[in-house]
């Protein structure tokens, strides 16, 4: 199954059954979408339909930019701006949840808001629109040994699904997903799976310990790995160590990010030549020419990069998505192409044991205020936790046996999972189930949030107090998200008829799910190993009070197309047993689409008679770092890389309203959590 396009009483309905994304092109006039070949563009793309009309319309804001014939850019359209071109061909690149690409000839009027954008060809004309998924396959499989050489031949051919080795391989699109790894009896590269010819190469002792955290800079550089006694990387020009006074995983994580942020700003000399932020901050602190190095080949670009000082530009990197904690053993080379394809940093564990104990003592403070989800009052917890050492990222990531408290447990199978995942035709389904009666408030409180606000075509179905078998077939079912409120211990899910055991389940059809009950982390990882992706477990107790309050805010902001992982992070901080919830499994998956490549949170503070607003910008699985957003009230239509915190704005408080009212988005007001159609400005 490939992107199809549709007729309805408005345009044309665009499905990506792969990625579950649906968007809607409104036309001028009643359209009958003909399949045509996909040779009229020159960027790729799965399938096109020709239609008659004098115009569309993108119900949406998003990028927009124009070609000529050859490929080369006229004009972006970002944020609110009006374009006339004459006439002529053009191929007209657009950025909704599908990306999709015209191809029309004609004189073009483009108009853009933050509400959407109008595409009119003054006459009814042959537009050909053409569809791709972001859907994104490895490049294929790499069999090696446990011999830390073979591993080595093996990253080396990472770089192979990079689509380019220019400054554009920073866009998340044009960086393909590295082949997948597996252990065998010998080393065994496929045919198109060599490394590109950069002339980089990085040295590295052959031991897991050093191998590891270089994978994602291999990558990255479409560099050769290979063994050394010194850490370094190699070009015909020039050596750089990797040993510095800084640490062998500190200085290979400065680089990774100083290459891409430099690589972001360079590549605005090329095929998306847009006023970005960034390169405005940083041009006049260094001596680069970018125009130059643009066309300049990697090793010496690579040269050019790292003649400047990490701490000149550290401000300007954008927040980074993943930090992974990974333990230096041979099984873990299967997990580095799913680590390496998000772009993290790798390091090997740093962590501090945590008794079961300790962790229990909000949900025993909180314990005089409300009833726990424990089915007992002192529930078992034998086990013991480690906690890993923090870093700057958005998100930490354990791989390893242990169970980790502050970062998300990572396993291949939750990946593998993830890349098994069949296209779906339909609606986005949705299952809430309260085996509780007493927990009535979450259920209720879940049936609202989901799918309102929402132009999509949701299910959203609300279950309570199932038999064993009817949970069992709710598993087993296939369905985008599983929401569970109720009892769990070391027996299972509590069913009205007795206990249901996740370990015995042969199979589960749930891809995401949020475990609201106590001590659900072992059916949660349950749940993983028979097909699931990703979900939200607790390692303990919680009080009942503050799991509503966490239930709520991540059904919220699940809603408003946050990955699983960033909205736990921004819900954990809702109740003081929010440090008792963590991720299982992959925690990029999205419940929801989203418009754009980012998810946003305003930050509102009051300051007198005036408001500072401030956007947190936080990556979906539709994009990846790397990608762009231009903030509603950003000057000149400037736009920003993705992933982040962006430049604050100072509102009047009619100027606040009008901005909350726009679209229904998570906000913090005054440090306190809600969605903007709920702020009532005049009691900020």
């Amino acid at each position: 199954m490939t992107i199809s396009f549709d007729s309805h009483a408005d345009g044309i309905v665009i499905q990506d059954p792969i990625e579950r994304r649906t968007f809607s092109l409104h036309t001028f006039d009643a359209v009958h979408p003909v399949a045509v070949d996909t040779d009229s563009f020159c960027f790729p793309v799965d399938c096109a339909v020709r239609v008659r009309t004098s115009g569309l319309r993108l119900p949406i804001p998003t990028a927009v930019y124009v070609r000529d014939a050859s490929g080369e850019m006229l004009t972006s359209i970002e944020g609110i701006q009006h374009e006339e071109l004459p006439s002529g061909t053009y191929t007209i690149e657009l950025c909704p949840p599908i990306k999709l690409y015209l191809h029309v000839e004609g004189t073009v009027s483009i108009s853009a808001s933050f509400e959407d954008v109008t595409i009119d060809f003054d006459s009814v004309v042959d537009v050909i629109i053409g569809g791709r998924s972001l859907h994104r396959r490895p490049a294929g499989t790499v069999t090696t040994t446990t011999d830390p050489e073979d591993m080595m031949a093996a990253i080396s051919t990472f770089g192979a699904a990079l689509k380019t080795t220019s400054p554009e391989r920073s866009f998340p699109t044009l960086r393909g997903h590295p082949p997948v790894v597996e252990l065998g009896e010998e080393l065994h590269v496929p045919d198109g799976l060599k490394p590109p010819e950069t002339g980089i190469t990085i040295e590295v002792p052959p031991e897991y310990g050093s191998i590891f955290p270089v994978a994602p800079l291999a990558y990255y550089l479409g560099a050769k790995l290979v063994p050394g006694n010194t850490p370094r990387i190699v070009t015909d020009e020039f050596e750089r160590p990797l040993d510095t006074p800084l640490g062998f995983e500190k200085e290979v994580e400065r680089i990774l990010k100083q290459t891409f942020l430099f690589d972001c700003i360079t590549r605005t000399e090329g095929l998306y030549p847009i006023d970005l932020y960034e390169r405005q901050e940083v041009e006049s602190m260094v001596d680069l020419d970018f125009e130059t190095l643009y066309d300049t080949p990697s090793a010496k670009r690579l040269e050019a990069y790292l003649s400047v000082p990490y701490s000149l530009v550290a401000e300007f990197v954008p927040d980074w998505q993943l930090t992974t904690h990974v333990s230096p053993i041979s099984d873990n080379v299967e997990m580095l192409p799913f680590l390496v394809n998000d772009l993290a940093v790798i390091r090997t564990p740093h962590a501090k044991e945590v008794s079961a104990s300790s962790i229990q003592v909000p949900a025993v403070e909180q314990f005089v205020r409300g009833k726990t989800r424990s089915l007992s009052e002192s529930a078992a917890n034998p086990r013991s936790f480690i906690e890993p050492e923090p870093s700057d990222s958005l998100e930490e990531v354990w791989v390893g046996d242990d169970a980790p408290l502050g970062a998300s447990k990572a396993t291949v199978t939750a990946f593998q999972n993830r890349l098994e995942r069949s296209a779906k035709d339909g609606d986005i389904d949705i299952t809430v189930v309260c085996n509780d009666i007493e927990m009535s408030e979450e259920r209720d409180l879940a049936d609202e949030v989901y799918g309102s606000g929402r132009d999509l075509p949701f299910d959203v179905t609300v279950r309570y107090e199932l038999t064993t078998e009817e949970l069992r077939t709710v598993l087993e079912s296939e369905a985008q998200f599983l929401h569970y409120i109720g009892h769990i211990d070391e027996n299972g899910f509590k069913c009205i008829d007795g206990m249901l055991d996740a370990m015995e389940l042969d199979s589960v059809g749930v891809e995401a799910f949020l475990l609201n009950a106590c001590q659900s982390y072992e059916q949660g990882m349950a749940l993983i190993e028979a097909g699931a992706i990703g979900g939200v477990v607790t390692m303990s107790d919680v009080i009942n009070s503050g799991a509503v309050r966490i239930g709520k805010a991540m059904a919220q902001l699940l809603n408003s197309g946050f990955q699983l992982s960033a909205a736990l992070n921004i819900a954990r901080d809702q109740s003081i047993i929010g440090g008792q919830y963590t991720i299982v499994g992959d925690g990029t998956i999205n419940v929801v689409q989203t418009e754009s490549n980012v998810a946003v949170v305003l930050v509102i503070e009051s300051n007198g008679d005036s408001f500072e607003l401030t956007p947190v910008t936080y990556i979906t699985n539709r994009g990846g770092i790397g990608g762009l957003v231009t903030p509603r009230l950003s000057e000149r239509n400037r736009m920003y890389l993705a992933s982040g915190t962006l430049p604050s704005s100072t509102l009047t408080k009619s100027e606040l309203e009008e901005n909350l009212r726009i679209e229904n988005v998570p906000v913090h007001v005054n440090g306190q959590f809600t969605l903007s159609y709920s702020v009532d400005v005049e009691s900020i």
